[in-house]
Parts: structure tokens; C-alpha cells; sequence
């Protein structure tokens, strides 16, 4: 650890002790609040002390996180009333004092409120789904909480449960009415009455909430929303500063990769529902090319058995219905994906193969030869001395297809949430001469080159580096970098996701105490490119822009409002490349292609009124439900079409890995099905357009340089 922590040790050391003191020898155990006033304040001196841009905490700080820790608790405003919050406005010039080492109060007030509200509206549903709904009166639900204030009395709250719940049995009753339209007449089909669906469809809508409010109180104990406070006070510094508790309860990510037979997701629950927080390269789920993060899944279905409702499971629950027990065996999953389509999606549990997360290549062959290379993430084995480094694993991919003489390389690093700093800067070093790759700078202290210092270039060809919005961190580093050399063509969405912080975990106790306070995970640092400006809040802005169907989607770091501010610093010394002559020539050609194609163009048009279908009222009148429903349904239709690669590009694996692919029938099939994404992706497609559109330059070296 750096001597700039060592006071701030002691200080936590200190701080310990006199906590300690103060409760007249009473341990953690036998007293959780002395526990939680040693976090609180040792997280408060840690941020203060140590973070890259620390917000002053005080009163202005303290209604800031009132509100904010209000909303965490109920964040569809659905349980407290107004006069709860006027209530808790006597701590709105408090909680920076209780940071600073006052007695805390304000949590134990507001959880004991909280507490008390749920319990009020868990029994709420039961009445309310006792009697049939009458759908067919003209009213509309708003299930936007931006849209929403928090109920001003109990009838009104009450009103807004009776809505949520006529909708969700609207919907509900709808699946129903159309699953029997689809089994009219097929054997075994019984053809119930509408007034039995809707009983059904309430009967369902029971279950689900019983699941709903036993997991919420099971869940969000004072241990797990004392959690929640104290990353209230951490995520209004920046969002990727967190407290991690000694145990987390919501087991936000919960692993369904590793040997276990599964789908190769992890999973996230959040107010009851089961998201996907990310997908293990290489496993069923990720091979479908179905799943996306972020989505909810709905259902879970063995087989051909009947489906499960996981709305309000636990995520371990969830996962013992996913993960099962044996290979081959079939899992069905409904899926909600977060542009509001739903969809049933098929999969086939297997044993997540790590290696699938490694880069790999293959050729695209057409007008011209093009080299394709995959990478995940910027992975790096540090516990061996031989373990996999993506650079490395990179430069042979690049070597192999030098070798097999392609006219472009296509670099895809889509989805890739960053890793290894070290590997980008080497990988960097792999296209551009010796030079700097970006600038590390920490709180009050001179910004840091790092440098690839290995004069060689093992390719000197087109290059292109495609991108999107999930694209992260290191991901940004490494296209910041051959987007500022003007090595090659950065190709994507309206920007990567722009974050550019470092952060470090630290552990909160001192080193001789007995009790787990758990740690922080800090801020220390920001990333800069090497033209001086952050990769922090606005990413990387690719060259050749493409739309897609997530631009409207509010889910990069510019769209939370507590992520640190863009800004820039000196400009490293770097020489431009020399191919930086025929990328400024290229990118206006390939740019007004783009406008004039009319599938980007139909793209952006439904990419509008996804968004509009996203920000509207849901009627709760049958009729007006199913009308909305339908052209939501069109809408989507007419994406997806809009998304399939009609003549299919000619993927092809290199010659030194064939023999490696048919070692196995299971690399056999796992191979044809990444050949088989790839060759339909319209994005990739457009790629090679514009490598070709470079090669038609005739700036670059000859192929024998390349």
C-alpha cells in the first residue's frame, strides 16, 4: 500500500479504539451498532482522505443522501407516504454529523419506518386480488417513478397498489387468453371460459406476490439496509465507489459459471426481479446470442414441464432452478429484454469453458481478406507465471493471420468491461511504434505516462476496432489510444460506456481487530488519454458512428449523475501514425455511406419509437392494452428483421486452428455456433465495408509489411 495511506490507517486504527471506549467494552457481536458506527465513520474518514475528487460532506451532503437513501428503500415510491418524508426531514442537516462521529440515529429511524410500511402494504394484494377486475373502464397506470411523488395519504398509496395490481393481472390474463388460442385444438386442450383465465391469472398474480414480499423481507434485514446507507454515502461520491459488507445477503453476483452445469450467466435480483447482470463468454447462454444484461427473466421451465414464475425469488432460488444438475439437459427461460420485448428462449445447460473467454480469431473472406479478432475482456492470470495474458494471446491471433496473408484486421471488443491495464498497454504496442498509451493521475498528484516502449509494430495494416456501449474501461483505453494515434477506425455506438476511474479496495478495520467491517472499494485515480482528455463521462466517441438498439437506453456513466466530471490534462508526446494521413481521408467516405444506408437509418427510426413505447402510460382498459400491445409487438418485429444479415459473410476458421476445433465434438459445436453469430451481424458487415474502404486507399504498406 502506498505511504499516503499509512496516517489514514492510523487514524481508522485510532478511530476504532475510541468507538471501542465508548461502548464500555460491548463487542460487535453483542451490539451491531457499534459495529455500524465504526463503518460509517471509517468509510466517511477513507472517502475525505483518500478519494480521487471527495464531495464535502455536510449539510448540503447530508439532504442529498437523505433523499437518495429514501428513494433506495422505495424506489418505486409505493411505500412511504409524504408524511414520512416530512418526518425525516429533521435528519436532513444530521447525517453528515453522524458520519463524522455524532451518535446514529437516522438510519434506525428511517428502517424502523420502513419496516413498519412494508409490513403495512405486503398485506395489501391479498385484498385486492380477492374479486375480479373490470377491465373494461378507461384508466392508465404510470410505471415510470421519475413520473411519480410519493403518495400524500394511505388512500392514495393504497390506489396506486390497487393499479399495479390490476395491471400485472391484465397481463397475466392476456398470456393466459393467448396460450389457449395457440393450443385450440390440440390434444388435451381444454377451452376455459374468460372469467376462469381471470381467476387464474389473479391466482398467479397471488403466488407471485406471496414470493415477492417474503423474499423482501427476507432479504432487507437492518445488517442488508445498513449496507444500502452506507452505499448511498459511497455512491454519491462516484458510482464504482462501495462498501462491501463482511456478507452479502442479496448475493447480487451470484455465479452460475464455473463447474457447475448451467447457462454461464450471473445474475442480480433487484425489488423482486431477476436480472442478468452479465454473460461468461463461451457458455449456452452467451453462444444463443439471445441474452443480453439486463435483461429479466420472467420464467423458468424444465423441459417441456410447466414454467415457473421466479418474479420475487431470491437469486439462489432462481439459480437452483437454472443451474440443474446434468449436462444436455434443456431449460426454457422467459425473458423480458430491456427493450420490453418478451421472448422464450431455449437453452441447453453445459460446463462453462473458461477458455471460450480467450481471444480467437477467423477470416471473413469477400471483396477482400479480412482478419477478425475477438476479445471478451483484457484478461490476465496473475496467479501464474505462464497463465493466459490477453496481449499475448492477442499478438498470436494478429501472427496468425499475418500468416495467412489477410487484407484487414477487424479488432471486436463489444461487451469487453475492461481488465489488465498492463495488457492494453501492451496490446496498444502491438500497432503503433514505441510511445505513450494513456495517463494514470491520482488526487494532487502528477499525471503518470504509461508507455509501450517496444519500438516493433506487428502489424502495420488497416486496422478497425469495433465498440459499443458496454464497452469499458480498459476497452476505452485501448480505442482512445489507436483513435488518437490515428492508427485505425474506431466503429461502434454514440459512445463507449466512459469509465475512467481506478479504483483499490481497502480493508476497514484495523489489523488487529477481531471483527470483519468488511472494505471499501475506492476511487483513487482517473485514466486520461493521451490528447489530454478523460475517457471518464464521455467515453470514446468512435469515428463511424452506427445506431443500435440500445442508444436510447439510459445506462452509461454519463447518465448517472453522481459520476465524476469529464476533464483533461497536458497532451502526452506522441507522434500521429503513418496511416493517420488515410484514416482522416477515409472516415467523411465511410460516414456518408452510413447516412445514406437506409438499415441504419430504418434502425434509428424504430430505435425512436422503442424509446417513445418506453415513456408512455399503460392503459388498464383490455382493448387499449392489447391495441398498444400489438404495435409494440410490430415495432419489434420489424427490429429484429432490420437486425438479421440477409446474405450471410463467408466466416471462415484459420488453418492453424482446425486441428485444435475438431479435437472434440463439443469445440465442433461451439465453433459453429460463434461462426454462426458472427456471420449474421450486421455490425461486423459494416466493419469489413470499412476496412475495405481503407484497403481502397492504397496508403498502407504492401502485405509482405503488413
Amino acid at each position: 500500500m502506498s505511504k499516503k495511506f499509512v496516517p489514514i490507517i492510523i487514524t481508522l486504527t485510532i478511530v476504532s479504539f475510541f468507538i471501542v471506549f465508548k461502548s464500555q467494552g460491548r463487542s460487535d457481536k453483542e451490539d451491531p451498532k457499534v459495529k455500524y458506527a465504526k463503518v460509517l465513520k471509517n468509510v466517511g474518514i477513507l472517502i475525505e482522505e483518500a478519494h480521487f475528487s471527495p464531495k464535502k460532506i455536510d449539510d448540503a451532503f447530508s439532504k442529498a443522501m437523505l433523499d437518495k437513501f429514501i428513494e433506495e428503500l422505495d424506489d418505486e415510491k409505493s411505500i412511504f407516504i409524504q408524511s414520512d418524508l416530512d418526518g425525516f426531514k429533521k435528519y436532513s442537516t444530521v447525517i453528515d454529523d453522524e458520519i463524522h462521529g455524532k451518535e446514529l440515529e437516522s438510519f434506525y429511524s428511517i428502517n424502523e419506518s420502513y419496516q413498519k410500511r412494508l409490513k403495512e402494504v405486503s398485506l395489501l394484494y391479498i385484498n385486492l386480488l380477492a374479486n375480479p377486475f373490470d377491465f373494461s373502464s378507461d384508466e392508465k397506470i404510470q410505471l415510470d417513478p421519475e413520473k411519480l411523488k410519493y403518495p400524500k395519504t394511505f388512500v392514495e398509496r393504497n390506489e396506486r397498489w390497487r393499479k399495479r395490481m390490476k395491471y400485472a393481472v391484465l397481463s397475466k390474463f392476456i398470456d393466459l387468453q393467448e396460450d389457449q388460442a395457440k393450443n385450440k385444438g390440440k390434444k388435451g386442450a381444454i377451452d376455459k371460459a374468460d372469467s376462469t383465465l381471470e381467476r387464474e391469472a389473479r391466482d398467479a398474480v397471488r403466488k407471485q406476490m406471496d414470493r415477492y414480499f417474503t423474499t423482501k423481507k427476507t432479504r432487507e434485514t437492518q445488517e442488508e439496509n445498513f449496507s444500502t446507507f452506507v452505499n448511498t454515502l459511497t455512491g454519491l461520491m462516484d458510482p464504482h465507489t462501495n462498501y462491501f459488507p463482511p456478507i452479502d445477503l442479496r448475493s447480487f453476483n451470484e455465479s452460475m459459471s464455473g463447474r457447475f452445469y448451467g447457462i454461464g450467466a450471473q445474475l442480480k435480483e433487484n425489488d423482486g426481479k431477476i436480472t442478468i447482470t452479465s454473460l461468461v463468454a463461451g457458455g449456452p447462454a452467451w453462444k444463443s446470442g439471445e441474452l443480453k444484461e439486463n435483461d429479466e427473466i420472467l420464467k423458468v421451465g424444465q423441459g417441456n414441464n410447466d414454467p415457473v414464475d421466479v418474479t420475487g425469488y431470491a437469486v439462489s432460488d432462481a439459480v437452483k432452478l437454472i443451474r440443474g444438475s446434468e449436462k444436455g439437459s434443456e431449460v426454457r427461460l422467459t425473458v423480458k429484454h430491456i427493450d420490453g420485448s418478451i421472448k422464450v428462449i431455449i437453452l441447453i445447460r453445459d460446463e462453462v469453458n473458461t477458455e471460450e473467454t480467450f481471444a480467437k480469431s477467423a477470416i471473413i473472406k469477400g471483396e477482400n481478406k479480412i482478419g477478425y479478432i475477438y476479445l471478451p475482456e483484457f484478461y490476465a492470470d496473475f496467479e501464474r507465471p505462464n497463465g493466459a495474458r490477453c496481449a499475448a494471446d492477442v499478438a498470436k491471433e494478429v501472427e496468425k493471420l499475418k500468416s495467412e496473408n489477410v487484407d484487414g484486421i477487424i479488432l471486436d471488443l463489444r461487451g469487453n468491461g475492461g481488465g489488465s491495464l498492463y495488457d492494453v498497454v501492451q496490446m496498444a504496442g502491438l500497432f503503433i511504434p514505441s510511445g505513450p498509451i494513456c495517463q494514470v493521475k491520482g488526487r494532487e498528484e502528477n499525471a503518470n505516462v504509461l508507455p509501450d516502449n517496444d519500438p516493433a509494430t506487428q502489424y502495420k495494416g488497416p486496422l478497425a476496432v469495433m465498440v459499443d456501449g458496454t464497452s469499458a474501461s480498459a476497452s476505452e483505453i485501448f480505442a482512445a489510444a489507436i483513435q488518437d494515434y490515428k492508427r485505425g477506425i474506431i466503429i461502434g455506438s454514440s459512445s463507449t460506456y466512459g469509465k475512467g476511474t481506478v479504483q483499490r479496495s481497502i480493508p476497514l478495520g484495523d489489523n488487529n481487530s477481531e471483527d470483519d467491517l468488511g472494505s471499501l472499494k475506492l476511487t483513487l485515480q482517473k485514466f486520461y488519454r493521451i490528447n489530454g482528455g478523460a475517457t471518464q463521462l464521455r467515453g470514446v466517441i468512435p469515428d463511424v458512428i452506427l445506431p443500435d438498439r440500445y442508444d436510447y437506453l439510459k445506462f452509461r456513466e454519463k447518465d448517472n449523475n453522481n459520476a465524476l466530471g469529464w476533464d483533461e490534462i497536458p497532451k502526452a508526446n506522441y507522434k500521429l501514425s503513418n496511416t493517420s494521413l488515410t484514416i482522416d481521408k477515409s472516415i467523411p467516405l465511410i460516414n456518408e455511406d452510413i447516412v445514406n444506408n437506409s438499415t441504419f437509418n430504418n434502425i434509428k427510426t424504430n430505435v425512436k419509437l422503442i424509446d417513445n413505447y418506453s415513456n408512455k402510460e399503460y392503459s388498464l382498459n383490455i382493448n387499449k392494452y392489447k391495441e398498444e400491445q400489438k404495435k409494440m409487438k410490430e415495432v419489434y418485429n420489424r427490429f429484429d428483421e432490420l437486425n438479421k444479415l440477409h446474405d450471410a459473410l463467408l466466416f471462415n476458421n484459420l488453418v492453424t486452428d482446425t486441428a485444435k476445433i475438431n479435437s472434440s465434438v463439443d469445440k465442433v459445436e461451439k465453433n459453429k455456433q460463434w461462426i454462426k453469430v458472427r456471420s449474421s451481424d450486421i455490425y461486423i458487415d459494416e466493419s469489413v465495408k470499412v476496412i475495405n474502404k481503407l484497403i481502397e486507399q492504397n496508403s498502407f504498406l504492401t502485405p509482405v509489411n503488413k
